[in-house]
């Protein structure tokens, strides 16, 4: 139950819910993550990829589990609240806004880079701006938006695979899978890779305005995951195959080499374009998962309540939405976070641990329990398997927020006069 004037509509259908999801996966982190990941994994890029694609699809069927027992906004927020106390649902909101506030402002600044160097700021805000309004209108409006931005992006990524594969410089010898980086490297490719599947959450997170969520969540939150997959093991095949792990690990534009190399430099601007349009869909939903968790958040007294209001007209967090565009919109003019979010990507996999604790607890035979097993465990290892920069980071976020919890418990045990409260 969700208090009066608080509740979302629901909408989405299951084609919508897995664009959503789209949206969010084959975004950006397609057009840069291989880069990163092959530096770290060498030619066990593909492994790397292997692996944080088993530890997506165990934290995607716990996610799905819990968003068809709790339909409601939040996410990961709401299931570790319901299954595990308030304490765990609060940290999983906090790692999630505050990780993904900065991915959003990251993200912005991406689009600005591409669009128009310099001016990237000013883009940026006018990109967070527009994305904003279009979610003021209604989740509808957004979920259109989306299917025309996936539409663009997978006919780009689409030529590029044809243009590396057909041409005369693709080479399967490229391809190897080895160990030449070490376990370590494999698993820290896994886990930049993993930042880049992580869009599913978005389904579990607008559950609130899916239509038959108990169907509807199951289903498109593994056809949006088994899709991007597809699509991210024919891209990273094709652009091995061209460049070869050394070269793709060097490439600041990994696509756009690629193509050039494959003898068609004409199609780089075209790449350039796709991975603006990528990044302004993965804005799009990021902005609607953390206005909706915000959402959640406040209904519960973590955020001023005043964030809980739905607009009687759009059906949409109008306020959360506001507030989260505004804190982005001042990020993305001020200060230039695209290489200071790595923390980001242990949020998220702190995040998806709470959520497999969660799905652990819903039933206690062994089949049930070992997908949430094997996501913990995954996301633990990915995690701590990051760079060290961003696991310190990481923790740290993670700690402000369990003081910021326990400053306000205190706080609120204590009447304003400063004696005890009853």
């Amino acid at each position: 139950m969700t208090p009066s004037g608080t509740g979302l509509r629901r909408t989405l259908g299951v084609r919508d819910a897995v664009v959503v999801g789209l949206g969010s996966m084959v975004g950006a982190g397609v057009f840069s993550a291989l880069g990163p990941a092959a530096r770290a994994a060498g030619p066990g890029l593909l492994l790397g990829l292997a692996v944080a694609a088993v530890v997506a699809y165990c934290n995607a069927m716990s996610s799905a589990r819990l968003a068809a027992r709790y339909p409601a906004s939040g996410g990961t927020y709401v299931y570790g609240r319901e299954r595990l106390g308030a304490f765990w649902g609060y940290l999983a909101g906090w790692a999630f806004v505050v990780g993904k506030t900065a991915s959003c402002a990251a993200m912005a600044l991406t689009v600005g880079s591409y669009v128009w160097p310099g001016q990237a700021h000013a883009v940026a805000v006018a990109a967070v701006v527009a994305l904003t309004a279009v979610n003021y209108g209604g989740i509808q409006k957004s979920a259109w938006l989306t299917r025309v931005i996936v539409a663009v992006v997978l006919a780009v990524l689409a030529s590029v695979v044809v243009v590396c594969l057909a041409s005369g410089q693709a080479d399967a010898g490229r391809l190897g899978i080895g160990l030449s980086s070490g376990v370590g490297g494999v698993l820290q490719a896994a886990g930049l890779l993993f930042f880049a599947f992580a869009g599913y959450a978005r389904i579990a997170t607008l559950g609130e305005e899916v239509r038959d969520p108990e169907r509807t969540i199951p289903r498109a939150v593994p056809l949006a995951l088994g899709i991007a997959l597809v699509v991210y093991v024919c891209v990273a095949v094709a652009v091995l195959g061209v460049l070869g792990a050394d070269r793709l690990g060097q490439a600041a534009a990994p696509l756009a080499e690629a193509v050039r190399a494959a003898g068609v430099p004409g199609l780089a601007p075209v790449v350039r374009v796709g991975a603006a349009v990528a990044a302004l869909g993965s804005l799009l939903a990021l902005i609607l998962g953390v206005s909706r968790t915000t959402l959640a958040m406040a209904r519960d007294g973590h955020l001023p309540g005043a964030l809980a209001v739905v607009h009687p007209r759009f059906q949409v967090p109008h306020r959360a939405e506001l507030a989260v565009g505004a804190a982005v919109a001042v990020l993305a003019a001020t200060v230039d976070v695209r290489g200071a979010i790595g923390f980001s990507s242990f949020g998220v996999l702190a995040y998806y641990a709470v959520a497999n604790v969660s799905a652990w607890t819903l039933s206690p035979a062994f089949s049930a329990r070992a997908v949430p097993a094997v996501g913990l465990l995954g996301c633990a290892t990915l995690a701590f398997a990051l760079p060290a920069v961003s696991v310190a980071v990481g923790a740290g976020v993670l700690a402000v927020g369990v003081v910021a919890y326990g400053v306000r418990q205190w706080w609120a045990g204590r009447g304003a006069d400063g004696s005890s409260r009853p």
